[in-house]
């Protein structure tokens, strides 16, 4: 079984910076790829990007292409997600998650999810 937990959270202002990380255990890890999605109260669960576990290629949905920048460091099975220039819409609980799949965005696709961490832009 394969543990994902978020962290690095919490309350920043308009135009600043946050990063994520997101740190898995568990018996041997080895997705496909991981990524990052965000969930709004009764919204749906957004998917952010990802990023391939094997040859480090990343994929973005349009809305934060050039803001968030999702790394890896595979020896410590760590996943990050920078977040810059926040805007009071990327209020959202943030998930990291991981995947067998290639180039999916499907939340259904994701197998392993972690518990998520509020991120707060306040205006």
């Amino acid at each position: 079984q394969i543990q994902l937990v978020e962290s690095g959270g919490g309350l920043v202002q308009t135009g600043g910076s946050l990063r994520l990380s997101c740190t898995a255990s568990g018996r041997t890890f080895s997705p496909v790829a991981m990524g990052w999605f965000r969930q709004g109260p009764g919204k749906d669960r957004e998917f952010l990007g990802t990023i391939n576990w094997i040859i480090n290629s990343t994929t973005y949905a349009d809305s934060v292409k050039g803001r968030f920048t999702i790394t890896r460091d595979n020896a410590q099975n760590k996943l990050y997600l920078q977040m810059n220039s926040l805007k009071p819409e990327d209020t959202s609980v943030y998930y990291c998650a991981a995947t067998y799949i290639v180039q999916t965005r499907l939340p259904g696709d994701f197998l392993y999810w972690g518990q998520g961490t509020q991120v707060t832009v306040s205006s």
